[in-house]
């Protein structure tokens, strides 16, 4: 009867630490799903004038318009499209009342790299933004290809001399560069990660029932 009463509890604190793992998971779903719904909303509402001081936490995704000027700086991000690989266009932008911000004004082909984007008054309307582009394994920015490998908005801004402040162009702003509007795009894999758990529960389960019946021979 020991070995069986050990057999349990065992069996029950496993299966217990599993299920709570498989709802820790659902709760997780549930609170990325409402941070989808949240950015999604927020790119929907319709534009604003870009705010005072933008907060990363606050504003982002909010659709906002600025009016002003490209200087004609820029700097390029290596990343691919349904066309193949190409470059994003990152923008010193400045605004009406004098300040330096970035504009993100979408895609080139690896092919047009090489075109100039003189400067010229513009308005344009997009999204606030702050990627997760960025990561441990991203490489650094390559000085002697000129290269980003992600939208890095605190080295950009350094980099063109504007604030820390990136609008993700929603419409196209000329020279052929085609805009990639702001996406409310998040990791998503709770769902999965929750069935793997519930799963593995049944399994404990379902061997810890067989387990306890060929024992039970043993123990008449």
């Amino acid at each position: 009867m020991r070995s069986v009463f050990f057999v349990l509890v065992v069996a029950v604190a496993g299966l217990a630490i599993l299920m709570s793992l498989g709802f820790w998971q659902l709760r997780r779903l549930e609170w990325k799903e409402s941070l989808i719904g949240q950015a999604e909303a927020m790119i929907a509402i319709a534009p604003v004038p870009l705010p005072a001081a933008p907060d990363p936490g606050r504003d982002r995704y909010r659709a906002v318009t600025v009016t002003g000027r490209f200087t004609g700086e820029e700097t390029h991000v290596l990343t691919s499209s349904e066309t193949g690989p190409g470059f994003l266009i990152v923008a010193a932008f400045e605004t009406d009342d004098g300040r330096r911000i970035l504009v993100d004004r979408g895609f080139v082909p690896e092919a047009a790299r090489q075109a100039t984007h003189p400067a010229k008054p513009a308005s344009v309307t997009g999204n606030l933004n702050w990627p997760d582009d960025v990561t441990s394994s991203t490489p650094p920015y390559d000085a002697k290809a000129g290269l980003w490998f992600g939208r890095d908005v605190a080295g950009i801004a350094a980099q063109l001399q504007t604030l820390p402040i990136l609008v993700v162009a929603r419409d196209d702003t000329g020279d052929a560069i085609r805009a990639v509007p702001v996406t409310a795009v998040f990791r998503n894999n709770h769902l999965g990660y929750a069935i793997q758990w519930f799963g593995l529960a049944a399994v404990w389960a379902g061997m810890t029932v067989l387990y306890l019946w060929r024992i039970r021979p043993r123990q008449a």
